[in-house]
């Protein structure tokens, strides 16, 4: 099954593309997008097309940071029906509830989850794709909305102390300094924000209640009576836990608010068995991870959720016929061609 997202993802993208004097009619064509299917936001594209589309236009380009500017004019409007409930929430806290709740209506390759320790908040997020595809600029993509998502909540509240990617950074910080203005964090574990656990219940004045209410109204009667697929829900929270070393069957399935039996049981409704969607996320991360130089071999295999070295190795190649070491030599030999 593709995963869809709304076209309004793709805001700006003919406008950067033509601050950069990029011709983007063959790069659209070159993945199955085109630029008529951008003019109407509410349409549903490929999320594994999108991601492509951007990795292509920022090398075509030369601009590493292609998918951070689209994010840079980013309006919180351009969420669509969901922005009115965002907008009206109380706190940043209930903002990301609505995020979580409602985001199979805006982007279904995008996980989110929130955690607080040491009186720090962690908001990670991930993009998530079905076959192993570069996620850089989609991630930046992903991450600049976010981020001006909290921005235009807070507004002057909005303190954050550090923004983390798992990629490598790029040549020019410029734009990364001016979007975020606090702590870059390149090569980490995770992708997402780190703020004080203080910003996430500093009540909104501006809010109303009786708005916010409205909204969810509206929004309940375009979800249908099915609801997001449990595939989605399981996959996200897959990508989000294994580099944690939590993602068993079991803690998943505490996750998602049933026991194992059942979670198994749904996944086998819509033809699916938990152990495959497991290998597929492994897949999918062991290419990212291993295409960032600054993780060594052993700090791969942790992230994976392999507890010695020799049995990741062991695993990936029966997955891609060599050793991790021997891909990532053949990978960075193809860099340094291009």
């Amino acid at each position: 099954m593709t995963t869809l997202i709304r076209a309004a993802a793709l805001t700006n993208y003919l406008k950067v593309s033509q601050q950069l004097r990029l011709d983007p009619i063959p790069l659209l064509a070159e993945v199955g997008l085109s630029k008529a299917q951008l003019q109407h936001p509410e349409h549903r594209v490929s999320a594994e097309a999108t991601a492509r589309l951007l990795e292509n236009s920022a090398a075509v380009s030369g601009c590493q940071s292609f998918g951070l500017s689209m994010a840079e004019s980013r309006q919180l409007s351009d969420l669509g029906a969901v922005s009115l409930l965002l907008l009206h929430q109380r706190s940043l806290r209930d903002a990301l509830q609505v995020l979580l709740h409602y985001r199979h209506l805006m982007n279904d390759a995008v996980a989110i989850h929130l955690e607080e320790e040491g009186g720090r908040a962690i908001i990670r997020q991930e993009v998530l794709s079905k076959s192993p595809v570069a996620c850089r600029q989609s991630n930046e993509l992903a991450m600049g909305v976010l981020f001006r998502l909290c921005a235009a909540l807070l507004d002057k509240h909005w303190r954050p102390i550090s923004v983390h990617f798992t990629h490598l950074a790029p040549a020019n910080l410029r734009l990364h300094r001016r979007l975020f203005g606090c702590h870059l964090v390149f090569g980490s574990h995770f992708n997402g924000i780190v703020c004080p656990d203080a910003n996430l219940d500093m009540s909104k004045p501006l809010a109303d209640p009786a708005m916010a209410r409205n909204a969810q109204r509206y929004l309940v009667s375009l979800q249908g009576s099915e609801g997001p697929s449990i595939l989605f829900e399981i996959r996200k929270a897959i990508y989000l836990w294994l580099p944690l070393g939590r993602a068993s069957i079991e803690q998943i399935a505490e996750v998602q608010g049933m026991n194992v039996r059942t979670l198994q049981r749904r996944l086998k409704d819509e033809g699916h068995v938990f152990s495959v969607l497991i290998r597929d996320a492994r897949r999918d991360l062991a290419l990212r991870y291993l295409g960032n130089s600054n993780y060594p071999l052993g700090r791969v295999a942790e992230l994976l959720g392999f507890s010695v070295a020799t049995s990741f190795t062991r695993w990936f190649i029966s997955q891609f016929g060599m050793s991790p070491a021997a891909w990532r030599k053949k990978r960075q030999a193809v860099v340094s061609l291009r």
